[in-house]
C-alpha cells in the first residue's frame, strides 16, 4: 500500500505527536506460550468445539502469521492463563501471532517509523484510549469496514458503542467489548482491622457513595504510622468520572472540552478539600512517586494503604505479580466500583475498550480480522467464559465474589460507561492534562494542591486552543482517502 504525501507527513509528525501516557501491562517480546499455564483436557476440548462450529466464518487465510505490536507480549507468558481466542486461531484458520517487542515510552514513535517505512505490523492496542481519533488524524491506523462487519451476528451488539469511535465515516477500532477502567480495590485484613464496614457489603446495601468512602478515607489517614488513604496513579481519573462527565469528550465525530461543566466543578473543588486533609501519599517526598515506586499494590498488602482505584488487569495475574495488594487466595484483596457520586445520576463507571486499531500498511489485514473475529467468539460463548472463571479461581486465586463483582460492574459500565479522551487527541493536550490538569487539584506541589478555580483559569485557553486546533484538523481531513 502506497502512502499519499499527506499521510507520510502525518506519520513525520506523528513522531513528536503522541504522548507518552496511561499504563500497561509488563513489557517482553517473543512468540508462543512461553510457560503459559495449559488448558486442562476438558477445556482444550471446549476451544475444539467453537472451532469445529459454524459461529466463525470459514477462510482460507493466504498469510498464516500476523503480527502484534505492543509493549508487552499478546502471546502468554509464564504464570499467565493460556488465551482461548490465541488457541481458536490457530486450530480454525492455522494462525500464529507474532509479538513484535517496543517499550510503553517509544511505542508510538517505533511504530511511525515502521510505517513510514513499509514494514508496518498488523494491528496495535486501542485499550489505553490514546489511540482515536489522532491515529486516523495522523494516517496511523487504517479503516477496518472492508474486514470488520458490525451488522453481523459476531459483531452486532457492540455496533452502537464502536460507533464512538469514527472518522470520516469509517470505524477505526475492532471493539472487542467494553470494559470498567478503574475499580476500587481494598485489603479485607485492613478494613476489618480499622473497624469499617466491608465497601462490598456497602456496595449490595445501596450505600457505598462518596459521603462514606471520604469519610473512611479522613479516618484512616495516620502520617505518623505512614498510613494514608490513597495511593498509585490514577485515583484523581477515578473519582473525577464518577460525575459521568469526561474532561475531554468526544460528540458526533467533534472533540468537546467539558472544563466548565458544573458537575466537574463540584468534585474537583471536593477532591480539593480531601486532598487538604492529607488523604493521599505525598508523592512529593518520595521523589514524585508512588509508595510502591510503580509497583501496583503499593502499601495496600501491609496495612499502610486503604484504597488503590486501577484497573482489574492488575489482579488477573500471577499471585508474584499481585502479591502487594495481599493475598487472593487467602481472599484478603476485593474490589468494588469506584462509590456512587449521589449528586449525579445514574450510577457511572470509568471505562475504556477493549479493542484493537489496524496499522496502515499492515501486511494482513485479513488475518487481523479472523483474529478480532476469534476474540469475538470467545467473548460470546459461554463455555469459554467458563474456562476464564477457572482460570481467575485456579491460577489467579479469585473467590467466587470477586467473579460475581466482575460480572456485576462490567453489567454497569455497558449501561452507563464514560470515555475519557484527552490522551486520544494530541501530544499537548495529553501532557497538559496529565501533568497539570486531571490530578492537579489532587497533587500535593510545593504549594499543596491547586484550586479547580485557578486550574480551569491558568489552562482552559490553552485547552480550547488545541480542541479547536484538532476540530480543524480532523474538519480538513473529512473526505480525504
Amino acid at each position: 500500500m502506497k502512502l499519499t504525501k499527506r499521510v507520510i507527513a502525518g506519520m513525520i509528525a506523528v513522531l513528536s505527536a503522541f504522548s507518552v501516557v496511561g499504563c500497561g501491562k509488563d513489557d517482553g517480546s517473543g512468540d508462543g506460550d512461553k510457560g503459559a499455564v495449559a488448558f486442562t483436557d476438558e477445556q482444550q476440548k471446549i476451544v475444539e468445539e467453537l472451532a469445529n462450529s459454524s459461529t466463525l466464518p470459514d477462510r482460507e487465510l493466504a498469510n498464516k502469521e500476523i503480527n502484534w505490536f505492543g509493549h508487552y507480549d499478546l502471546n502468554p507468558s509464564e504464570g499467565k492463563s493460556a488465551s482461548a481466542d490465541i488457541e481458536l486461531f490457530k486450530l480454525k484458520y492455522d494462525g500464529v501471532i507474532k509479538d513484535n517487542s517496543t517499550t510503553w515510552e517509544t511505542r508510538f514513535d517505533d511504530l511511525a517509523k515502521l510505517v513510514i517505512a513499509d514494514t508496518a505490523p498488523d494491528f496495535f492496542a486501542a485499550d489505553d484510549m490514546d489511540v482515536f481519533p489522532k491515529g486516523a488524524i495522523r494516517g496511523m491506523f487504517q479503516p477496518i469496514d472492508d474486514y470488520i462487519d458490525f451488522d453481523s451476528a459476531l459483531w452486532s451488539d457492540v455496533k452502537t458503542a464502536a460507533d464512538e469511535f469514527v472518522f470520516n465515516g469509517n470505524h477505526y477500532v475492532a471493539l472487542i467489548e467494553v470494559q470498567p477502567n478503574l475499580v476500587c480495590v481494598y485489603n479485607r485484613a485492613t478494613i476489618d482491622a480499622e473497624g469499617y464496614e466491608d465497601p462490598a457489603e456497602l456496595f449490595a446495601n445501596g450505600e457505598w457513595d462518596l459521603d462514606i468512602f471520604f469519610e473512611m478515607c479522613e479516618n484512616f489517614v495516620d502520617p505518623d504510622q505512614e498510613k494514608y488513604a490513597l495511593d498509585g496513579y490514577w485515583y484523581d481519573e477515578a473519582i473525577q468520572q464518577t460525575t459521568g462527565v469526561p474532561l475531554i469528550g468526544l460528540e458526533d465525530g467533534k472533540i468537546v472540552s467539558n472544563l466548565g461543566s458544573a458537575e466537574i466543578a463540584v468534585i474537583e473543588n471536593r477532591m480539593y478539600d480531601e486532598t487538604r486533609k492529607g488523604i493521599v501519599f505525598p508523592r512529593k517526598d518520595n521523589n514524585w512517586k508512588t509508595r510502591g515506586s510503580g509497583q501496583n499494590g503499593e502499601g495496600l498488602g501491609d496495612g499502610k494503604t486503604l484504597f488503590i482505584p486501577i484497573g482489574l488487569w492488575a489482579l488477573e495475574d500471577a499471585p508474584e505479580k499481585t502479591k502487594l495488594f495481599g493475598d487472593i487466595a487467602a481472599g484478603e484483596v476485593m474490589f468494588v466500583p469506584m462509590p456512587d457520586n449521589t449528586d449525579n445520576e445514574p450510577y457511572y463507571v470509568s471505562a475504556r475498550v477493549n479493542g484493537y486499531v489496524l496499522c496502515t500498511g499492515a501486511p494482513n489485514p485479513e488475518g487481523f480480522a479472523a483474529y478480532m473475529d476469534c476474540k469475538r467468539a470467545c467473548l460470546l460463548d459461554e463455555g469459554i467464559q467458563q474456562i476464564g472463571v477457572e482460570q481467575l479461581k485456579n491460577v489467579y486465586g479469585w473467590s467466587d465474589e470477586m467473579i460475581e463483582m466482575k460480572k456485576t460492574i462490567y453489567d454497569m459500565c455497558k449501561e452507563n460507561p464514560v470515555f475519557e479522551f484527552y490522551n486520544g487527541v494530541d501530544d499537548q493536550l495529553s501532557s497538559l492534562f496529565n501533568n497539570t490538569i486531571s490530578a492537579g487539584t489532587m497533587t500535593e506541589g510545593e504549594d499543596g494542591a491547586t484550586t479547580w478555580t485557578e486550574l480551569v483559569g491558568q489552562n482552559e485557553s490553552a485547552v480550547n486552543y488545541l480542541v479547536n486546533q484538532a476540530n480543524t484538523e480532523i474538519a480538513n481531513n473529512t473526505g480525504a482517502n
